[in-house]
């Protein structure tokens, strides 16, 4: 097997909302009560919602895909200054192929990466028609005109469990079997408080129809335990060294979730955090299972946390080598790839020299379920259908992409906010006084 061989699917990608993604979803009337794209005079460009009086902004290092490394940072926040594929879905699989990506889960950005901007609105009958407009948007808009390229997911009006349900069952009728969730709903990552914990009674309507209908919910790190800063002065790659092993102790979290035990097909992917802890997590579970069963008093059914979490979850990487050549005591059934597009993270264009690194040593019948046949198994999908296995791999994507223009390209500079002294380290500080800024 060759890298021009690999078919690549990623769980883990992110799309720019466009100005007018409420535009076909919303009445004239409706439309003037949903967020808003605004720039004002700095040519900053945020989203308003005017009736919630609050504002967000689609921060520039969730869109630095084509940019030089050294104007990586918050900046920009308008989408002139980003690649168009971050926000225009034909443009995005031009993007795809150039980079020899088969298919995609694009997770939300100025609702948060679970919805949770919307959760806390004052007025809950117009936070739902904007959740539902932003669902046909996703469907409709970004996924549908391109069968095989796109896992559709939904954001859920999670305030309220009867009206999730209702949402979970509605986008179903439309071919929407994955939706977004917080990896941890009871901790402040969600940005709301009084949210109950995934042991609460509140999700059973949830987990139940999610079981029956094979909907996968899909947990991205920042939607749970926070990964906060050390210190005003730490540097900022401490953070982001660390940030994608925080969701491991949402995974525990969830991993005792008694519902797995009831619901064989309710399913979790764990976006953004890599594989190389999961040995040791399921290790450790098992052990506490063995060695503090006892007194703890979990209820497995005589079954290992290690099992379980394998028929359960989804595991991910952008490049983890470690967790590769294990892939053993991973679970070789629960690891996927995640391109990361348009994020700092990822390495597009070079998405299958990255992939391949991390892959090329192993067997190919376990190369194919990392690089595509996990995702397609638990997402129960299978672009092949649609498009041919033979117009699947990255040559014959990049064949079609092959006068994309994939450059890198400077779009203004980094925030100087943020560059300032250029013999130190970018520091917390630094990041926190752009953040305060924009």
């Amino acid at each position: 097997m060759q890298m021009n061989d690999l078919i690549i699917a990623s769980v883990d990608d992110h799309l720019i909302e466009p100005p007018t993604m409420f535009d076909n979803h919303l009445s004239a009337e409706h439309r003037k009560l949903a967020p808003q794209y605004v720039t004002d005079d700095t040519g900053k460009s945020f989203w308003w919602w005017e009736p919630e009086q609050k504002k967000t902004f689609n921060l520039g290092v969730n869109a630095v895909a084509g940019r030089p490394k050294e104007e990586y940072g918050f900046e920009p926040t308008n989408i002139t200054e980003m690649r168009r594929g971050t926000w225009d879905p034909k443009a995005r699989v031009d993007d795809m192929n150039a980079a020899g990506v088969l298919c995609g889960l694009n997770f939300p950005t100025f609702v948060g990466f679970a919805g949770a901007w919307l959760w806390d609105a004052k007025d809950k009958a117009n936070a739902l028609r904007v959740v539902q407009a932003y669902n046909d948007f996703h469907i409709d808009e970004w996924a549908g005109p391109y069968p095989g390229r796109f896992i559709a997911t939904a954001i859920l009006p999670l305030w309220d469990i009867d009206a999730t349900v209702q949402e979970v069952k509605r986008v179903v009728k439309k071919g929407c079997r994955s939706a977004f969730f917080p990896s941890n709903p009871a901790t402040t990552g969600t940005t709301v408080t009084g949210m109950p914990s995934v042991h609460n009674e509140y999700w059973e309507p949830l987990w139940k129809l999610c079981n029956e209908e094979h909907v996968v919910l899909n947990c991205h790190i920042g939607t749970g335990q926070p990964a906060d800063f050390c210190s005003d002065e730490s540097p900022i790659s401490a953070w982001l060294s660390s940030f994608p092993m925080a969701i491991a102790t949402d995974a525990a979290e969830l991993l005792h979730l008694s519902a797995l035990l009831r619901y064989p097909n309710l399913k979790f992917s764990l976006a953004e955090g890599g594989i190389g802890w999961v040995p040791y997590l399921l290790e450790r579970s098992d052990h506490v299972r063995l060695h503090h069963g006892p007194w703890v008093r979990g209820e497995w059914e005589g079954r290992l946390p290690s099992e379980v979490f394998r028929e359960h979850f989804l595991t991910c990487f952008i490049t983890d080598k470690f967790g590769c050549e294990n892939y053993e005591q991973v679970g070789e059934d629960i690891i996927a790839y995640e391109c990361d597009y348009p994020h700092s993270d990822s390495d597009w264009p070079h998405i299958p020299e990255m992939l391949w690194e991390n892959v090329k040593n192993l067997p190919e019948r376990i190369i194919n379920k990392i690089s595509h046949e996990n995702v397609f198994r638990f997402y129960e999908i299978n672009p092949f259908e649609q498009l041919g296995k033979e117009n699947c791999t990255v040559a014959a994507l990049r064949e079609l992409g092959k006068d994309v223009d994939v450059s890198i390209q400077s779009y203004g500079g980094n925030d100087a906010r943020v560059q300032g002294d250029m013999s130190k380290p970018v520091t917390a500080a630094d990041v926190m006084k752009t953040w305060g800024g924009l």
